[in-house]
């Protein structure tokens, strides 16, 4: 049985330690706005209170200069880093004596302060504890979300660094323990119930593995399916994470965290669809509207391991288990082809140009139509056993 484990973990085994040969080449360390002291953010939000001050002194309209998060145009590619926004990004101004700008000056200066307040006194809030704190004034929570990022990417400073946490809606699974910032320790081992992700990612630490892989899961159903097949169990040591759909940050950060620490292969299952495709590439190369913070957030030595559009054919799933492209399927996938990380990814490119040619998608749980339980007990295991990532 011992050599039967250790035989299909060989090509897992083999392609860490070609990432640990290369790992200098590919990851950079991280980024110096994670050492940002507290101190220093305090200082930091002075001078943006200074600068609205001495604008009020000079009978001046005071405004704020956010640099553009949502334009590719402030972004530059990175393959070793991921999508990172440029120093020289385009801005937008929000001045305070405009109308269609005078209300999310108040809003940011309103977060400032609360912000201000957190970090003086060490305490930390929920980004939905600020929206609830005066629901009035923002009117949705996502207006308290956009403004704590813009705050984030103004000031320079990660998000956790103002002392502002986000619930998390992941979940993680496997050989895995560690300790949260308050010292309560987390056991991930669970067969039959997942831990949740997480909020402060930041402060766990004592992180203690075996774990030969991570398996990114693009979907909570297919993660529970896994988990009711005993998955991590079959195929132990490995770990489990789902960012349930689109990752939120907390689920980004904590296969971050993972690659960081235990520099192990991390593997994607994701749907044979445009859509899977580019969650899989936030969780690899991150986002257009959260490229100010890619160095925490990114994990460019993710591997592609299906659902592939090429296993579709392959392994012949049944026609009535496959789904036509919608047009916005197909809107997606060449706008996925003109990104600028695919350029040195050869073999992604021929995966989704050859679903481009076929003009079907598929969802992981399409392969239940050849046998229920074949996803977990003859894909995944013969993926990892033989190499069929890219």
């Amino acid at each position: 049985m011992e050599s039967n484990m250790s035989e299909q973990f060989v090509e897992v085994d083999n392609f860490g330690v070609e990432l640990l040969e290369n790992i200098d080449m590919r990851m950079e360390p991280q980024h110096s706005h994670e050492e940002v002291s507290s101190q220093e953010v305090l200082i930091l939000i002075e001078r943006v209170i200074l600068e609205i001050v001495t604008s009020l002194s000079k009978d001046e309209a005071p405004v704020l200069v956010l640099p553009k998060r949502s334009s590719w145009a402030n972004v530059s590619f990175d393959n070793a880093v991921g999508l990172q926004m440029t120093s020289g990004s385009s801005v937008t101004t929000v001045r305070s004596d405009c109308s269609s700008s005078v209300t999310k000056f108040g809003h940011i200066l309103k977060v400032l302060s609360t912000i201000y307040k957190l970090v003086q006194s060490n305490t930390y809030a929920t980004k939905r504890d600020i929206y609830y704190n005066d629901t009035q004034l923002y009117g949705s929570q996502r207006t308290v979300d956009s403004i704590v990022d813009d705050i984030s990417c103004m000031l320079k400073v990660p998000r956790r660094r103002l002392h502002v946490l986000a619930t998390s809606k992941g979940f993680i699974s496997g050989d895995l323990c560690y300790l949260e910032e308050d010292s309560t320790k987390v056991d991930c081992h669970s067969n039959s119930t997942a831990t949740p992700v997480s909020s402060n990612v930041g402060g766990i630490r004592n992180i203690v593995s075996s774990a030969k892989f991570v398996l990114i899961v693009e979907k909570d159903a297919t993660f529970q399916k896994l988990l009711d097949d005993d998955f991590c169990t079959k195929l132990s040591p490995c770990i489990m994470i789902t960012g349930k759909g689109v990752p939120d940050v907390n689920s980004r950060l904590m296969v971050r965290k993972l690659w960081d620490t235990l520099h192990i292969p991390i593997f994607a299952l994701v749907d044979a669809d445009p859509y899977g495709i580019e969650i899989m590439c936030i969780y690899k190369y991150g986002s257009v509207a959260m490229s100010f913070e890619a160095h925490s957030l990114t994990v460019p030595s993710i591997m592609w391991l299906g659902l592939l559009p090429s296993d579709l054919q392959r392994l012949r799933v049944p026609e009535d288990a496959l789904i036509p492209l919608t047009q916005r399927d197909q809107s997606k996938l060449t706008s996925l082809l003109k990104r600028p990380y695919l350029a040195c990814q050869p073999a992604w490119q021929r995966e989704m140009e050859m679903m481009h040619r076929s003009k079907v998608k598929a969802e992981i749980q399409s392969l239940a139509s050849i046998a229920p339980d074949y996803l977990s007990r003859v894909y995944l295991p013969n993926k990892l056993r033989y190499g069929g990532w890219i």
